[in-house]
């Protein structure tokens, strides 16, 4: 069964969340980041082609129809991928960076567009709960990234991880339906309407083959996949007192800079394919923080590090709870590790040293990173030595 994790609940934390602050600090710094804010002009296109070859991919599976070892295993290769890059494109358009804020509706069209090689109605309803994820991030009520109490109690030891890994996107749709439901709107219902409607015409001028290999790649891409790795590099706490991670790797190419993801709940307005110019421009805010380089990595120090598991998440009580909980902490109703957190979150300390210079990787290929002191002062710059598996 491999090894139990060591965590029993959640890193409770009483500051709000960080990107906000994080936010206001570096524009005051670097208000040409302002420029960088804005649409991607090209996503549609690349929208449009990604989809394009979907549709290619499942007219040629429909005409040579190939076994179903070799279908799954296409699906898993070369479906999967695509549409897990698809789902992040439907990301950069919740955010509204194809079309911008002011043609709100061109951009729910786009993302209805982008779910149809994917097979399942996706792009609507996660707009909803990603905006809600930005907005209130680790709050307990609001926030469905973050995993349930039950998941973290079940799926507790390496071998349950793993299956905790397979079932990442039953339970990324169940999670909002059971603790935070809200009503279906009718943009909802249309996403629904033409996706289905989609699939049906595929099962009926193509059969279903090709229905297998969109869904069937999709829910396998969103599991254990090199390229799912980011659902666990972005938020799970690898160092105590980070909650957001950024990484630094080549899957970033095919992935909408996803990977850039301190950078990005920093700025949502910048377009992904600008995220590393805002790293450029503030490297004291970002080069400081533990990072990742392989999603690989971060799958397999999930199953196997005992440190690591549902549990393993910064999390905050509701927004609505939240000035009670820090007169608790402040008054000594808490232990003070808590109440310290409540003052300070290592992640609004920058390191100007970096102002000039990016941080360079170590012989053993781990990240140097800069941490603050008691003081709340970054003058510390320590490698990670047997802890670089964390934050490679």
């Amino acid at each position: 069964m491999g090894q139990s994790v060591s965590r029993t609940d959640f890193e409770w934390v009483y500051t709000e969340e960080p990107h906000a602050t994080r936010r206001k600090l570096i524009l005051a710094e670097h208000p040409e980041i302002k420029e960088l804010m804005g649409p991607d002009p090209r996503l549609k296109w690349i929208v449009l082609g990604m989809v394009a070859f979907q549709l290619a991919s499942i007219v040629a599976i429909a005409q040579l129809n190939p076994p179903w070892w070799q279908l799954l295993l296409l699906s898993y290769v070369l479906g999967g991928t695509i549409n897990h890059s698809m789902t992040l494109a439907i990301h950069e358009i919740s955010h509204n960076l194809a079309f911008g804020h002011a043609r709100p509706m061109a951009n729910r069209a786009l993302g209805i567009f982008a779910n149809l090689p994917i097979g399942v109605p996706y792009s609507v309803s996660f707009k909803k709960y990603h905006l809600e994820h930005h907005r209130y991030q680790g709050d307990d009520k609001r926030d469905m990234d973050l995993p349930s109490r039950m998941e973290g109690m079940l799926f507790c030891n390496s071998f349950t991880k793993l299956i905790w890994l397979f079932l990442q996107p039953l339970f990324y749709s169940i999670r909002p339906l059971v603790l935070y439901p809200m009503p279906m709107t009718k943009l909802e219902a249309i996403n629904i309407a033409v996706q289905l409607g989609f699939d049906v015409l595929v099962v009926y001028f193509l059969g279903f083959k090709p229905l297998v290999y969109m869904v069937v790649g999709t829910l396998l891409s969103l599991g254990i996949h090199p390229v799912a790795g980011h659902f666990i590099s972005e938020h799970y706490m690898f160092k105590k007192g980070y909650e957001t991670y950024s990484y630094y790797g080549l899957l970033n190419c095919i992935t909408f800079n996803v990977g850039y993801h301190n950078e990005h709940h920093d700025f949502p307005s910048v377009a992904g394919s600008r995220l590393p110019k805002v790293r450029a421009i503030a490297p004291e805010w970002y080069d400081n923080l533990p990072c990742h380089r392989s999603w690989t990595r971060v799958l397999y120090d999930f199953i196997t590090d005992p440190e690591i598991g549902p549990y393993s998440r910064v999390k905050r009580p509701a927004a609505s709870e939240l000035p009670a909980a820090a007169a608790a902490a402040v008054n000594g109703d808490i232990d003070i590790d808590e109440a310290v957190r409540l003052r300070y979150s290592p992640m609004l300390t920058p390191d100007y040293s970096l102002a000039k210079k990016n941080t360079v990787a170590n012989g053993n290929g781990h990240v140097n990173n800069n941490v603050a002191n008691g003081n709340g002062h970054a003058n510390n710059n320590v490698a990670n030595g047997s802890n670089g598996k964390k934050t490679e």
